[in-house]
């Protein structure tokens, strides 16, 4: 079966996350993503925990891609890439902005070797603006973007999200980015550039907030677990544990409040309303666990969900890996890397029934494929520059 993205050739120039992630998704897909990497190689290489010799992290990020070893500071090497940029369909970096043009490689040399290459920059803050030259990391991103201002408890801090979202949201977008040039390629015939930022990524993903800011100029307060705009909704104590409960409209209000004996809430000017709920949140909440906390949690799951009220245990990590939903959608996958044992990993969120991600070949060694990869442009293999 041909995957979807079979005979797209994408050189990957990224480090780290943001970028190698964008080239995972396409790589998942069938692109042949080459990875360049300098003699030191991806620093996540280094990174995390190291079992049998192998960075888990480097190999999650890097699955079904060959690796290249070219030291851009030779001018040899650079020919190289040069000519591999000739014939490849996509070219993906995360430098800092100029840095790609600093190493010989404007978009316009890039436009002139290659008409059809589609070029898509991941950085921080954009190619234009009054922070193009800052540094920036997840930390940063959820920083400035108002993402921490928004979560955590009322009258707390600030609280960022333990996962790096925003190098995962800008290679997203970067991913989507790059499609969509590649399917505005077949009608023009020419390529473009695609820029995704950390920034930018993360001030569209607000959801509800920031209609909600634009319309009352209000920051919206930190609540925590609870809903800034529903109630009831968010944690409850039950006999043993807490539970999450996600009535998002009127009809799933009715619903629960019916299931714990509580319609009589509803006959109540005080709780008629979302809006009115809103304001007593904490008399709503103790008037629902008071009912809650006669049984543990695993009953009330099951209680609720039969009603068509959404309500999941709070899971950990261990607990959500194992959970048999994640395994029936395919999310943990155990991949074999030569020499180094079984590395497990997440899998990919998206299913296509006729074109299904695949994975093809573990994370590589670096410098793997140097000599098989410049063989196939037609080019000598460069003097190792280690």
């Amino acid at each position: 079966m041909e995957a979807a993205l079979s005979g797209i050739r994408v050189i990957d120039l990224t480090r780290v996350l943001s970028g190698p992630f964008c080239t995972m998704l396409l790589a998942d897909l069938g692109a042949d993503v080459i990875k360049i990497e300098g003699p030191e190689g991806d620093p996540t290489r280094g990174i995390g925990t190291i079992r049998e010799g192998l960075s888990w992290y480097f190999a999650a990020f890097n699955r079904n891609k060959r690796s290249v070893v070219l030291d851009l500071r030779r001018e040899a090497d650079k020919a190289i890439l040069a000519r591999m940029i000739e014939k490849a369909d996509v070219l993906v970096e995360n430098f800092r902005p100029g840095v790609l043009e600093a190493l010989g490689f404007p978009f316009a040399r890039l436009e002139a070797l290659n008409p059809r290459l589609v070029v898509c920059s991941i950085n921080g803050f954009g190619d234009a603006g009054p922070y193009r030259d800052r540094p920036a990391f997840d930390f940063i991103a959820q920083a400035m973007s108002g993402f921490m201002a928004t979560n955590g408890e009322e009258g707390g801090p600030p609280v960022r999200a333990a996962a790096p979202i925003s190098d995962l949201a800008a290679g997203l977008y970067a991913a989507f980015g790059i499609l969509a040039a590649l399917r505005a390629r077949e009608r023009s015939g020419r390529g473009q550039r695609v820029e995704a930022t950390m920034l930018g990524a993360m001030l569209s993903l607000f959801g509800y907030l920031a209609p909600e800011f634009f319309a009352t100029g209000k920051p919206p307060p930190r609540t925590g677990n609870d809903h800034p705009i529903l109630a009831p909704y968010g944690l409850f104590r039950t006999a043993d544990r807490e539970i999450a409960v996600a009535p998002a409209n009127e009809a799933i209000v009715r619903r629960l409040f019916a299931a714990l004996g509580l319609e009589r809430l509803l006959a109540d000017p005080r709780y008629a309303t979302n809006a009115e709920r809103v304001k007593r949140r904490e008399e709503l909440r103790a008037a629902i666990e008071a009912v809650l906390v006669r049984e543990p949690a695993e009953a009330w799951i099951a209680r609720l969900n039969a009603a068509g009220v959404p309500c999941a245990p709070v899971l950990g990590l261990p607990e959500a890996f194992a959970d048999p939903q994640a395994r029936a959608l395919g999310m943990v996958v155990d991949v074999p890397h030569p020499g180094h044992g079984a590395v497990r990993m997440t899998g990919f969120p998206v299913r296509l029934s006729a074109t299904p991600w695949a994975l093809r070949r573990p994370a590589p060694e670096l410098g793997e494929h140097t000599e098989e990869v410049l063989a196939e442009f037609g080019v000598e293999r460069p003097r190792d520059p280690r």
